[in-house]
């Protein structure tokens, strides 16, 4: 009989040796590294807490409760100078919240139509496109903002005297932009209730269709109907009970104006640069995504009848914002912070607002940690909207 070999099986984490043990070695350099990193939190806040002891202060956020004592030029809610800090900080958050919702809406309506337009096979206009994008995006979004605030708007728009009339209802100088107000008309508010459970039965309405009816082929047209529909009954039921809302035009007076809503033009300024200079990574992202779309489909769906439209709207944006909406969430979230840019102009954010509370106050610990903690509750926010987003957008493999 042959000799039989008994081979002996060691196991990989069990083999002889700390360092051998990879499993071992993990965990070692885990706790290293976190014993490390509270090294350096206590060291830090030993030293901040020894350099306040010095300064006889302390750290505390009992200031937020005192009375600010300044103004704010524009305020989404009701603010005086008599309010508390806290108050003008929330004041400076809805202001950063304002521009940035409103800056990624223009730059996603404006990086879309470039990104279109870059794909054209018209050579005018592609290169228009280009040329766009290689211009705003290689220009510091700082200068940018000071240009269109300092040449542009303060500069170029005509005095409050001489200001540009859009039909005698708004105005536009180098004090903003002045447009019509809306206030509730007096004893409508029944007419306000009626048109909002008109809106939620239509929106109900709307959802139960596409859930009992996912695979309707006429989708599309069954809601446009529905939304002319209620759209009618909204509009005969204003005819019959009367407006809910009344239209306040603004005045010009003999050196500013009176009634409506002023659109200051720090957030014009701010708005453009922003909207411009971001809009040139969504048109770069855009084009990214379409043209990874393989080819054969497109033609695919030209022999099959469907017209240019029809096969961007139902093959290529399908398949493309897989590759579209990563990118696009960086934009956001880099939108979003470099709207703190709006200190240079003075516009009055979280960080301007905060500026003057901290030259007032001192508290530039509690300060800096206060737009630590709203910016990331902001770009997390903006991430998980953006992920959500992006799992119900993908496309059903079978």
């Amino acid at each position: 009989m042959n000799p039989v070999t008994s081979v002996k099986t060691i196991s990989r984490g069990s083999d002889g040796g700390f360092w051998r043990n990879p499993k071992r070695r993990a965990q070692a350099f885990q706790i290293t590294l976190g014993l490390a990193l509270f090294l350096v939190v206590w060291v830090i806040s030993a030293n901040t807490a020894a350099n306040l002891g010095k300064l006889n202060q302390q750290l505390s956020f009992g200031f937020l409760g005192r009375s600010a004592g300044f103004e704010i030029s524009q305020t989404l809610i009701p603010y005086k100078s008599v309010s508390t800090y806290g108050r003008a900080l929330v004041v400076g958050l809805a202001n950063t919240v304002l521009v940035s919702v409103l800056g990624i809406v223009a730059a996603t309506v404006l990086g879309f139509a470039v990104g279109i337009m870059g794909l054209s096979k018209n050579w005018i206009v592609s290169r228009v496109a280009a040329a766009y994008i290689e211009f705003f995006r290689n220009i510091p979004l700082l200068l940018q903002v000071f240009v269109w605030y300092s040449v542009v708007i303060v500069q170029t728009l005509p005095s409050p005297r001489e200001a540009w009339t859009v039909f005698g209802y708004a105005y536009i100088s180098n004090r903003g932009l002045m447009i019509p107000s809306l206030s509730r008309a007096p004893d409508k508010g029944a007419v306000i209730w009626l048109l909002a459970a008109i809106a939620l039965a239509w929106v109900a309405i709307l959802i139960i269709s596409g859930l009992v009816h996912p695979e309707q082929g006429a989708k599309t047209k069954t809601g446009l109907r529905l939304s002319l529909l209620f759209l009618a009954i909204g509009a005969l039921l204003v005819l019959v009970m009367g407006r809910p809302f009344e239209l306040e035009a603004p005045t010009k007076t003999a050196f500013s104006f009176s009634g409506g809503i002023t659109i200051i033009p720090e957030l014009i300024a701010l708005l453009f640069a922003l909207s411009v200079y971001m809009a040139t990574y969504i048109a770069e992202a855009l084009r990214a995504g379409v043209m990874a779309v393989n080819r054969g489909q497109v033609e695919a769906a030209a022999a099959l009848g469907l017209g240019p439209l029809r096969t961007t709207r139902l093959i290529v944006v399908p398949q493309a914002m897989r590759i579209i909406i990563p990118p696009l969430s960086t934009t956001y979230l880099g939108l979003i912070k470099n709207s703190s840019l709006a200190v240079a102009i003075g516009y009055p954010d979280l960080v301007a607002t905060g500026g003057t509370i901290l030259n007032q106050t001192g508290k530039a610990i509690e300060i800096v940690t206060i737009w630590m903690v709203v910016y990331l509750s902001l770009s997390i926010a903006t991430s998980l909207l953006m992920n959500w987003f992006n799992a119900n957008s993908k496309l059903v493999e079978r």
